[in-house]
């Protein structure tokens, strides 16, 4: 049947999303407002959680792309292989003048927040929407680090107060894929 021809070429598509973004170069347009998050263009980065043990990993794996022809900036990540993932499309948001951002996860949480960028660092604010633990609010900050690694910081707001999340470095992994089930 027809159909399900067309829901194997659906299903194909995410794997061959790494290999499209690959071929569109930092170089490329892109929107002067997301001008800052060039440097993390093409990159994709992995952790494993400080709070994770040998026995039970939890390996993130997360993608920086240009995204709606320069628009846009695309980060999408997984944990271990899809048990756990969402993407993120960041974007100039003209009414209220600032850069925006949705978020939304294999686990039917959607986010919506602003971002304000630094060259090589940006920091986020964002309103929870769907159940996540009681959590409301994240905010956090993602920095290239002149090692060559990338830091991300995250508070989260719960029970009427922030509080702190771990504290992450990535590394670079080209050879990593976002995957999702």
């Amino acid at each position: 049947m027809p159909w399900k021809t067309l829901l194997i070429a659906m299903a194909m598509v995410p794997a061959a999303l790494p290999t499209i973004a690959a071929k569109v170069g930092p170089a490329e347009p892109l929107d002067k407002h997301l001008e800052n998050l060039r440097p993390f263009l093409g990159t994709t980065w992995s952790t494993v959680f400080t709070n994770s043990t040998a026995e039970k990993p939890m390996v993130e794996v997360m993608t920086y792309e240009r995204a709606l022809n320069g628009k846009a900036v695309r980060m999408f990540h997984s944990i271990n292989d899809g048990d756990y993932g969402g993407e993120t499309l960041i974007y100039w948001d003209t009414a209220r003048k600032t850069l925006a951002f949705f978020y939304l996860t294999t686990a039917g949480v959607r986010t919506e927040g602003t971002l304000t960028t630094e060259k090589n660092k940006f920091a986020s604010l964002e309103i929870v929407k769907g159940e996540h633990n009681g959590i409301t609010k994240v905010r956090a900050v993602a920095e290239l680090l002149p090692t060559g690694r990338m830091q991300m910081t995250a508070d989260y707001f719960k029970d009427g107060k922030w509080q702190p999340a771990d504290k992450t470095e990535y590394v670079r992994d080209d050879t990593a894929r976002v995957k999702f089930r």
